[in-house]
């Protein structure tokens, strides 16, 4: 395949930098994957420019849940999308909606007027609108250049039907950029049903914590999850993905 899209979210810098070695195109930079991404430090940002060319887009999004925000959220909102064009970022991912789930237009205006002369994904907030084909229209209309969506599903497998409805209405004029649950082996069978040339994946593994002492029944967050397990990027992974996307 020519002109695919391999991004990958990642949350710290040997994330960023295992995808770079993998064979990423290029990397959606947040924090807090586990809870699903928020927006990143910029400190980490500049961290991994030390170290690496890879184009970033940057997730900008406050907090965990909703895209329902309040004027003192999206007031961050805007500030950090004009705080990362300033630095160089190459693109942005966000999205705000209304509380009837469309597009908040005003505020998309506000957000891309911000982003002006950078790339803007509209993010998962899609997943959650009530109308994926108006919204897409609507995402068109405002000039954005992706979507990321996992068909309105917990996976891209689950969501090809609407996937591939939504690759077909787009006919060119926004990409659509599948994620939630990517790997090499969903690339491969997902692309003949769907069409689409770009792909989002974390291609995380976990690892173990270095730390020899460990305090048992004590959470820093979650209870469910342990504070000795590491979420980072699988070069490996990321480079099977790349290997699929190359033969297809």
């Amino acid at each position: 395949m020519k002109d695919y899209i391999l991004e990958i979210c990642a949350d710290s810098v040997e994330s960023a930098l295992a995808a770079e070695a993998g064979g990423a195109t290029r990397l959606e930079l947040c924090g807090n994957l586990v809870i699903g991404g928020t927006t990143p430090s910029p400190k980490l940002y500049e961290e991994i420019r030390k170290y690496s060319k890879i184009p970033m887009h940057i997730l900008i999004r406050p907090r965990f849940g909703d895209f329902c925000y309040t004027q003192y959220e999206y007031e961050i909102i805007r500030a950090e999308v004009e705080m990362f064009r300033d630095l160089g970022a190459e693109g942005v991912v966000i999205g705000v909606l209304s509380e009837d789930g469309t597009l908040n237009r005003t505020a998309m205006e506000g957000l891309m007027e911000a982003a002006k002369g950078m790339s803007v994904t509209l993010h998962r907030a899609f997943d959650v609108c009530a109308d994926p084909l108006k919204t897409m229209e609507e995402a068109i209309s405002l000039g954005m250049n992706t979507i990321l969506t996992s068909g309105q599903e917990n996976t891209c497998e689950k969501g090809v039907r609407l996937l591939s409805a939504l690759e077909k209405q787009a006919d060119g004029r926004i990409r659509i950029q599948a994620g939630g649950g990517v790997n090499a082996e969903v690339i491969q069978k997902l692309y003949p049903l769907c069409g689409i040339s770009a792909w989002h994946m974390s291609g995380k593994s976990n690892l173990d914590s270095a730390m020899k002492y460990r305090k048992e029944g004590v959470n820093m967050g979650l209870p469910s999850l342990s504070e000795y397990t590491i979420f980072r990027t699988s070069q490996e992974r990321v480079c099977r993905a790349k290997e699929v996307l190359e033969q297809l």
